[in-house]
């Protein structure tokens, strides 16, 4: 049997990425690996020790202070802060503020996106982030970018700390938003970019269903292409 394909997702906060990423995942019965869980575990650490963000060498020492990690347990990811799984804490608005700037770090991508290629390796699996089809598996059989207009995405993340029980206003989601968005698009390693060869899927009205239906026939797509190499 050839190895199963390797699919790479990416796009801006709250474009859709995640939800439709778990749920291809389920069906194909592929592996999901959400690595921004990585660097949210990450910022964690940062935030917990009282780091100073902009400190790139306190990060970077902070960080290489503990051990990160996922682990897949009945096909659903945890993430782990040395020993400790961390994965229900991972999505605070401290986090959400803060972990563009740590992602940026080079120090800190090199060593999530070394263990994220590892992760890949036997193929059958769906990863979701900011530069997976980029860097992390630029030979992924397909890449996804996918994208929705702001006030789309401010409103799922409302939505998704509401049901959490954080207060913030939607205007304060929409500007944290647009922050990580000049973060992420305007750095100078690996920058949150449409790969060469990804499909653009624009979530902006679409349910998830719609999307995940999308996504299963670029899968189908990717596949059959793949057997007739």
């Amino acid at each position: 049997m050839s190895r199963r394909i390797n699919i790479a997702i990416d796009g801006p906060a709250s474009s859709g990425k995640s939800t439709t990423a778990k749920l291809a995942a389920e069906k194909l019965g592929y592996i999901y690996i959400d690595t921004g869980a990585m660097y949210r575990a990450a910022t964690l650490a940062v935030n917990d020790e009282g780091v100073d963000i902009n400190d790139e060498q306190a990060v970077t020492s902070c960080i290489n202070n503990h051990r990160i990690s996922i682990s897949i347990k009945e096909k659903q990811q945890r993430t782990y802060l040395d020993d400790q799984d961390v994965t229900d804490q991972l999505r605070t608005p401290q986090i959400n503020k803060t972990i563009s700037v740590i992602s940026s770090y080079k120090e800190v991508r090199k060593a999530m996106v070394e263990q994220q290629r590892q992760l890949a390796e036997k193929g059958g699996v769906i990863m979701d982030g900011r530069d997976i089809g980029t860097v992390v598996l630029p030979d992924a059989e397909l890449k996804v970018f996918m994208i929705a207009s702001l006030e789309e995405r401010a409103k799922r993340r409302f939505i998704e700390l509401e049901a959490q029980g954080i207060r913030q206003t939607l205007e304060e989601v929409k500007e944290d938003i647009r922050k990580r968005d000049r973060i992420d698009s305007s750095r100078s390693l690996a920058p949150l970019k449409k790969a060469e060869g990804a499909k653009e899927l624009d979530t902006t009205g679409l349910t998830i269903e719609e999307q995940l239906k999308i996504i299963l026939d670029w899968v189908d797509i990717a596949i059959s292409e793949k057997k007739r190499c």
